[in-house]
């Protein structure tokens, strides 16, 4: 029995997997509107099928001498079954495919030759290949369907596909990913596609190194080795964790500028091999500039797809900041387009660049020239020269003091330059590297630029051997002494300009948030450390005498540390305003007795017109099982609802029982339409709360058949008493959690009606969410632009549409029960020592934790949806609060301009 009992839970355990693997396709192909080859639930899908299909198996059937189980099933299917065997043609042509381009893999390891280019398949693409190609040929539900019906014949009596019930499951459950069409289009993410949220959030664990503080950093740059020899790669890339993000950072994005991008330029990465062409990139971070120079075998992906991650070619790229190189040796060549050698602080020269013809060197210096301003400089700076823009600066060589006249300067040095130095000068930091002006002079190969040809015939007539200008001469000075103006001109400018943009930004702070928040900043730590909460102590010392704590410092405590959960009982009935908490005992007694009998009398309202309406209904039934049989013609329903509407009416006139007294109210003076509209309301009004009372939270413990009886009494208490609203969807989810501390149906319908005084208005008929998305909007555009931007960039979902459920149930379906617990009270108490929309800080707290895995995944609309929706019951909700806590308090001091 128990061995039965071990098969079939494993039988189940398989299916189950199955069927989530199921939804994860179907639910990308959704809403990504098409599903890649390569993603990852794909190879989760196919592990999955897989085990299914090999559990059970008999001996003969996998073949005694087969590595490979599933291929030697597929190939005894295919002897009897037409798609099988066509399928099994496919694999094996795609595994001798495989197996040639591993052999050639290794053969150009230890040559460095460029390998041929082959069919693309990557590592996934080898795992499960029988399984994975069925699918793509949309024959694998039939070849399990197959299996299925001639189960005998392959599998033990033990095997999922031999279970009358799970084997048909299964090959049904695998016609909706066969149905699909899969792509091999290489996007954005072709090799890394579709991680789920728990995947997204450890890769941020493991790459995301020191937290973020309160400014948004950017992302951490690529790891760094440094090695021995001085001619070698500097840095490097780590290969396999971030080798999508570093190929995806050589190309413009919304974080970093692509300033200048060229193929095929070729470094020596040593000096035992050959130059090997690559990628060369120039990339501006905010203030930060970036060379990096890539091996095209990296690009491309000639190196093969199966070591993709573990190429050799990741030694050879190079990952240089600018701020660490001080000048480029520059080298022109007649039969090539230039080299440049960079040389760093350290006195390090980089491998060399070698650019191909077409004046890519000169356009190189130019990006890099204006990506420098304004905090830097190229020296000497290149000329502007009408028609042709950015050139060469026309140098010639110095002549040695005491050379000679400058009548004896040759022709030859007279010629411009064709190699140059350049210098890179930050003024801020310019000291550090001045060179002596003794060894300036020195130099006899210094380069100085030579004279324009200046329209003043007074100073073109001489010839000046130090390249000077004639004494008392202002013409060459002229230019300079403007573009020095014009520089103090835009420097001004700028910080005025920075000013201004300042002073309007507080204005819309002060403007648009200082309603969200209260202006008086409460301390943690003043006059106690509130952190610890509120204790059984400090709660028990209050009880006894009112005076010894004031109510601001009770709520300050639990929005501070929340509540203690045996006191959950006791104080969240004050927190909600059920009772006041100047309260005597006598006096909270007397509060609970008036809503005891509030309810009482509410509840036998209710229950005699729920007895009307299943009369009602049970009269209907009858009438249409009668009109069905008979086939005669009958009076409406609506006659037939009148009449006895009007015989219950006389009834309980003439009856005194309680559970009649709802009828009062049904008739008082009112017409028989009237009554008929108001049984059709709460009758609509009953089936959406019996629906939902059935499904609210069936998995946690508390909720057994009776106590969803009482949580259906007081939601149906509640609604009789606000029929004008009715029930919506969402009201049990947050009347669940009140019953589950309180335990006592009319203290819950008590706390509940004055909880429901703030959530109403974000129900359908109130209009407080459209708020909430506006305040939403207006807190990230100031506390976190970068974010703003990329929402309102990737398809503008600044409508904060994804938080909707956040807001409609105060982050209850978010969150495990003790965390909605910590959550709720804080939101409670917060309305009088922070702010009274602590909710909004919460939600931004959720998307500021996260925001990295955001920007780093460049998320869409529905990429955030699925990312929250995955993340759902995974919070820190101590993290979540105490961000929100400090994000509340960043925006107070805001509006306090400190």
């Amino acid at each position: 029995m128990a061995t039965n009992m071990a098969e079939a839970e494993t039988r189940q355990r398989l299916l189950r997997t199955v069927k989530k693997e199921v939804k994860q396709i179907m639910e990308e192909s959704v809403t990504r509107k098409f599903v890649h080859e390569d993603s990852s639930h794909i190879v989760s899908f196919c592990a999955a099928v897989e085990a299914c299909v090999l559990h059970g198996l008999k001996r003969r059937a996998a073949g005694f001498l087969r590595s490979n189980k599933i291929a030697a099933l597929f190939m005894k299917v295919g002897k009897s079954f037409a798609p099988a065997e066509e399928l099994c043609r496919k694999a094996q042509e795609l595994e001798q495919i495989i197996e040639t381009k591993r052999s050639q893999s290794l053969q150009s390891q230890d040559g460095l030759r460029r390998m041929p280019r082959l069919p693309s398949l990557t590592t996934q693409g080898v795992r499960n290949l029988w399984i994975r190609t069925a699918l793509f040929e949309k024959v694998l539900d039939k070849i399990v369907l197959y299996l299925v019906e001639n189960s005998s014949k392959y599998y033990e009596k033990e095997a999922v596909l031999m279970d009358p019930v799970d084997g048909p499951i299964l090959a049904s459950l695998l016609v909706g990913p066969c149905a699909l069409e899969y792509t091999k289009m290489k996007t954005a993410d072709h090799f890394w596609t579709d991680p789920s949220a728990d995947e997204l959030v450890q890769r941020h664990r493991i790459h995301g190194g020191h937290g973020r503080q309160d400014s948004p950093t950017k992302r951490p740059a690529l790891c760094i080795q440094k090695r021995h020899s001085s001619s070698s790669m500097d840095e490097r890339p780590s290969p396999s964790p971030s080798a999508r993000e570093y190929v995806e950072s050589l190309h413009q994005n919304n974080r970093v500028t692509l300033l200048f991008g060229k193929n095929n330029v070729l470094v020596q990465p040593r000096d035992d091999m050959e130059a090997i062409p690559g990628y060369l990139s120039l990339h501006q971070n905010a203030d930060i500039m970036t060379l990096k120079w890539t091996p095209n075998q990296l690009m491309n992906g000639s190196v093969g797809d199966l070591d993709y991650e573990r190429s050799i070619y990741w030694d050879y790229a190079m990952t240089i900041p600018l701020e660490e190189i001080v000048y480029l040796h520059c080298h022109q060549q007649v039969d090539s387009g230039g080299t440049v050698v960079l040389v760093s602080k350290d006195g390090i020269q980089r491998p060399p660049l070698r650019f191909p013809r077409g004046g890519h060197l000169l356009q190189f210096l130019s990006c890099l020239e204006n990506g420098l301003l304004p905090h830097g400089q190229l020296d000497p700076p290149l000329w502007s020269q009408r028609g042709k823009g950015k050139v060469f600066p026309k140098l010639r060589n110095r002549v040695p003091q005491g050379s000679g006249s400058s009548d004896s300067v040759s022709d030859k040095e007279e010629d411009e330059a064709t190699d140059y130095v350049f210098r890179i000068l930050f003024p801020n930091s310019q000291s550090e590297f001045v060179t002596p002006p003794d060894l300036m002079d020195q130099g006899a190969t210094m380069w100085h630029p030579t004279l324009r040809k200046a329209s003043c015939s007074s100073c073109s007539q001489g010839s000046f051997s130090d390249g000077a200008t004639p004494k008392g001469c202002n013409h060459e000075r002229t230019p300079l002494k403007l573009l020095c103006d014009n520089m103090k001109y835009q420097i001004i400018s700028r910080a005025f300009y920075g000013w201004l943009a300042y002073c309007r930004h507080l204005s819309t702070v002060r403007t648009h948030l200082s309603a969200l928040v209260n202006h008086t900043i409460v301390a943690p730590d003043v006059p106690r450390d509130a952190f610890k909460g509120l204790t059984t102590d400090v709660w028990q010392t209050f009880l006894q005498d009112c005076t010894a704590y004031e109510e601001k410092e009770l709520l300050r405590l639990v929005y501070f540390g929340g509540v203690e959960a045996s006191l959950r009982k006791e104080v969240w009935p004050f927190l909600l305003g059920h009772y006041q908490f100047g309260m005597s005992e006598e006096e909270r007694k007397e509060v609970d007795e008036q809503v005891r009998v509030c309810y009482q009398q509410t509840m036998r309202e209710w229950l005699g017109c729920e007895e009307i309406v299943k009369q009602r209904e049970k009269e209907q039934h009858a009438a249409a099982l009668a009109k069905c049989s008979s086939g005669a013609s009958m009076d409406s329903p609506s006659q037939k609802m009148v009449h006895h509407d009007s015989t219950i009416s006389n009834e309980s006139q003439s009856s005194q029982s309680s559970d009649r007294q709802s009828l009062a109210r049904l008739q008082s003076d009112s017409s028989s339409s009237t009554q008929q509209e108001l049984l059709d309301l709460y009758t609509l009004n009953l089936h959406r709360i019996d629906k939902d009372v059935q499904r609210c939270d069936r998995n946690y413990w508390y909720f057994t058949p009776a106590n969803l009886e009482k949580l259906r009494n007081i939601m149906c208490s509640y609604i009789w008493r606000h029929l004008d609203i009715g029930y919506v969807q969402g009201m049990c989810d947050l009347l669940a959690p009140l019953l589950v501390i309180l335990d006592d149906e009319a203290l819950t319908f008590s706390c509940f009606t004055e909880l429901m005084k703030r959530m109403n208005q974000n129900f359908p008929h109130g209009g407080a969410m459209d708020t909430h998305f506006a305040n939403m909007r207006s807190l990230i555009q100031i506390l976190d632009s970068e974010l703003f931007e990329l929402m309102h960039q990737n398809g503008d979902y600044t409508h904060f549409y994804f938080c909707y459920r956040w807001f409609l149930l105060d982050f209850k379906r978010e969150l495990v029960y003790d965390d909605v617990f910590a959550v709720w009270e804080t939101i409670w108490a917060a309305k009088n020592v922070s702010s009274s929309h602590f909710v909004l800080f919460i939600a931004l707290a959720l998307v500021e934790i996260y925001r990295d895995i955001i920007l780093e995944n460049n998320m869409d609309f529905t990429d955030i949806i699925k990312f929250f929706n995955e993340m759902a019951e995974h919070h820190n909700i101590k993290q979540v609060l105490t961000q929100a806590r400090d994000l509340v308090c960043k925006v107070q001091i805001l509006i306090e301009n400190k």
